[in-house]
C-alpha cells in the first residue's frame, strides 16, 4: 500500500471467500497488529481465538448463525476469529464508572481494526459480526458463561476482485473546526 487512505479504502466487509486457506504467518502477523493496539490504562482487555480447524470451524458457523442470527456465507471463510473481551484494568474500570463509557469495548474495536486493516494489506478479507448466537458460540468453544464474545471475524481471500462501494457522508456533515 502507497498509503494509510488507500488501505482504508480498500478494506471492505468481504462476503465472498475463496478456498485458498490462511497462512499460519499470516494470521500472525494479523494478531501481532491487534497486540500492538493501544488500550485504555495498558488493559489489553481482549483475546482472540482463531479457529482455523475445519470440523471446529463447521460446528462454530452452524451454532453461531443457527435461528435467528442466519447467515450461511460465514462458513465458507477459511478461519473465523472470535473476539472475546474482559472488562479491563481496576483502573480502566474505575474510568468507565467516573466517565459512564464502557473503555473495554473502545479498546477492543481499536485492536480488531488494525487486526482487519493488516489482514486488507496481506490481500485478505474480513467482515466484522455482531450479530450471531453467543451462547451458542460459548458451548462450541467451551468458554465460561462468564465470558463475552463481541465479536466473529470471518477471514480468508476473497474470491474475487471487488471494489467497494462506499457511500459516506461528506467531511462538512461528519466534522466541524472550532465549534
Amino acid at each position: 500500500m502507497k498509503d494509510f487512505l488507500s488501505l482504508v479504502n480498500k478494506r471492505y466487509s468481504c462476503r465472498n471467500y475463496s478456498n485458498k486457506p490462511v497462512e499460519r504467518e499470516t494470521l500472525l502477523k494479523c494478531l501481532e497488529a491487534a497486540r500492538l493496539a493501544p488500550s485504555a490504562c495498558n488493559s489489553q482487555p481482549w483475546k482472540f481465538i482463531v479457529v482455523d480447524d475445519n470440523l471446529l470451524k463447521e460446528r462454530l458457523t452452524a451454532a453461531a448463525f443457527s435461528a435467528p442470527y442466519t447467515a450461511s456465507w460465514p462458513g465458507k471463510a477459511p478461519v473465523i476469529v472470535v473476539v472475546v473481551s474482559d472488562k479491563g484494568s481496576f483502573m480502566a474500570r474505575v474510568g468507565n464508572m467516573m466517565r459512564d463509557t464502557r473503555y473495554y469495548l473502545l479498546d477492543l474495536g481499536i485492536a480488531v481494526e488494525h487486526f482487519v486493516l493488516q489482514a486488507t494489506e496481506l490481500g485478505l478479507g474480513t467482515c466484522w459480526m455482531g450479530w450471531f448466537n453467543e451462547k451458542q458460540v460459548k458451548a462450541v468453544l467451551g468458554l465460561p458463561s462468564s465470558a463475552r464474545v463481541e465479536i466473529l471475524l470471518p477471514i480468508g481471500y476473497p474470491a474475487k476482485k471487488e471494489t467497494p462501494k462506499k457511500v459516506r457522508k461528506s467531511i462538512e456533515k461528519i466534522s466541524s473546526f472550532n465549534r
